[in-house]
């Protein structure tokens, strides 16, 4: 059995899916499993279990100059990447326009099916073409979370029940040299969000840090762009030398340090629920009561959680997670 997932961005949505793949391997062990995804996230995927080949794609940008030479040299060269294979099963897991697009330019198999979502959930996107691609279209409950969602469709499309355990099957590559910070003793702040009322405030990532260094923690301190790396500098000087802003990295090498640390505190964002993949220690911080849609999902009858997540408004204050750290910390 050949399957195409169909899972373009964001980074957070991504790392939701990958349990979907541990699912279909576990229930399809000899099947290929081949994955769509925006050029950035690439090297994340290359990273998760049971998947065989990734394809990049850049809608985002081929969407800045949708008729240009370039746009289209690039778009035919990822046509034919992704027509290298027909497939059995083209599962949609993302619900919108551009991923209806993607699943409609696949090749199927005699008697291949597409699959995507019937219905809208609560809290997510979703747009009409996902459906009309669609041979089938199979509903999900409203109110689901995000990783949950992805593993029903999956389920329904290819008839397997979903299973007890999750495993998010997301693995590090060792790294080729030490890191800087101490291995098992380095705790990384991750306080860069897409969206700024998702933010924390610096005067609680001090507070935070300083509490982390007295401990003998290192804090690490990563960024995604200018205005992140600015505020990782006002932090780290303020810190002093037990912390240290680390180079911007890609994904994939981010993904790697981050399995060398003692673990990750940071706002509702992708590098969080990378965290939570990776199965560390981890705090996340919510001003939004959305943790029960993209939260860490511990499992049943859990005394001793390695995540959690922390919710007020307007948000959460330092004592809260501080707690919270305490609770999942190793010791």
């Amino acid at each position: 059995m050949n399957i195409l997932i169909v899972k373009l961005s964001s980074l957070g949505d991504v790392v939701h899916a990958m349990p979907a793949v541990q699912d279909m391997r576990a229930a399809h062990p000899q099947a290929r499993i081949d994955w769509v995804v925006e050029t950035p996230f690439a090297p994340l995927v290359q990273r998760c279990d049971g998947v065989d080949t990734v394809i990049a794609c850049a809608l985002r940008r081929w969407r800045q100059s949708p008729l240009g030479a370039q746009t289209g040299l690039e778009w035919r060269a990822f046509r034919d990447a992704l027509r290298r294979s027909s497939y059995d099963a083209v599962i949609d897991l993302q619900g919108l326009t551009k991923s209806a697009l993607v699943s409609r330019a696949a090749w199927l198999t005699v008697g291949g099916k597409r699959y995507a979502m019937a219905n809208q959930t609560e809290g997510s996107s979703y747009e009409a073409p996902t459906r009309w691609v669609a041979d089938i279209a199979i509903r999900i409950d409203a109110r689901v979370h995000a990783v949950t969602r992805a593993r029903q469709l999956c389920a329904q499309a290819l008839d397997y029940p979903v299973p007890a355990d999750l495993h998010c099957g997301l693995r590090a590559i060792p790294l080729e040299a030490e890191p800087e910070d101490e291995p098992g003793r380095c705790v990384v702040l991750v306080h860069g969000t897409s969206r700024a009322d998702k933010g924390w405030p610096e005067s609680h990532w001090l507070e935070l840090g300083r509490a982390l260094i007295a401990q003998g923690f290192h804090v690490a301190l990563p960024h995604g762009d200018d205005a992140e790396r600015e505020r990782c500098e006002r932090l780290a000087q303020a810190l002093g030398k037990g912390a240290r802003v680390w180079p911007r990295l890609d994904l994939g090498r981010l993904t790697d340090c981050l399995a060398t640390c003692a673990g990750v505190i940071g706002v509702d964002s992708g590098l969080s629920h990378i965290a939570v993949a990776l199965d560390l220690p981890h705090v996340q911080i919510y001003n939004f009561d959305t943790a029960w849609r993209t939260g860490p999902l511990a499992p049943p009858q859990t005394t001793a959680p390695r995540q959690l997540a922390v919710f007020a408004e307007p948000t959460p204050d330092f004592e809260a997670v501080w707690q919270a750290w305490q609770r999942v910390a190793p010791r």
